[in-house]
């Protein structure tokens, strides 16, 4: 997870960086009218977005490794409730038979359904903590082909930067024209379905973003 929050924070900081320039160009265009110093003009950069939830959520490769996760879970959990139905059955058994035992094989039982208790409770936090592990992973890796594609993608479309939307985050705003989202997600879908070799492809013209 520390990977996706780098990765959010850095596309957040892009966004912080080109306003901060933005106006600092405005206020230095008087006194440094005239002069040939190395500035960008900011109104010819080619700026995208992408919404990344949207992305994330319509990838094929997401939906697929998400679903074997969660039929992982479901394997654990019947299993894991197979185990305590066990357990629970050894429990009564014991409370049935303890008035024929002795006090000694009494405690002994006790000391043995305590210790099976446990170890079924530290089973339980390790399945969750495999389950978690898995999820953390696949967003890792989701994080990273897109990151891989959105560098060809923004090459093959002559792109000089593409910011991640997410509700609550850095952008606030941003153009309907600016929006690649869907042939993005599209062209992942395809990159995934040949095997994450295909090039990424032109953006339409509709959905090309460019800096006003």
């Amino acid at each position: 997870m520390k990977n996706i929050s780098k990765a959010l924070g850095i596309l957040g900081m892009a966004a912080i960086l080109f306003t901060a320039c933005n106006q600092g160009n405005q206020t230095n265009s008087t006194s440094n009218e005239g002069s040939n110093g190395g500035t960008v003009d900011l109104s010819e950069l080619k700026i995208a977005y992408i919404n990344t939830d949207s992305v994330i959520n319509n990838y094929q490769f997401f939906k697929d490794k998400s679903d074997e996760i969660s039929e992982k879970g479901k394997r654990y959990e019947s299993e894991l409730a197979n185990r305590a139905k066990g357990f629970e059955q050894e429990v009564a058994n014991f409370q049935q038979s303890a008035q024929n035992m002795t006090p000694n094989q009494s405690r002994a039982k006790q000391e043995d359904l305590m210790k099976k208790e446990q170890n079924l409770m530290t089973y339980r936090n390790n399945l969750m903590q495999e389950l978690s592990a898995d999820e953390t992973e696949l967003y890792n890796k989701v994080y990273d082909k897109i990151q891989v594609f959105m560098k060809g993608y923004a090459e093959e479309n002559g792109l000089e930067m593409v910011l991640s939307y997410t509700r609550g985050g850095g952008v606030w705003y941003a153009h309907d024209a600016m929006d690649v989202t869907k042939d993005v997600t599209k062209g992942l879908n395809e990159a995934y379905k040949s095997g994450d070799t295909a090039v990424p492809a032109k953006a339409d013209k509709d959905s090309t973003a460019a800096g006003e």
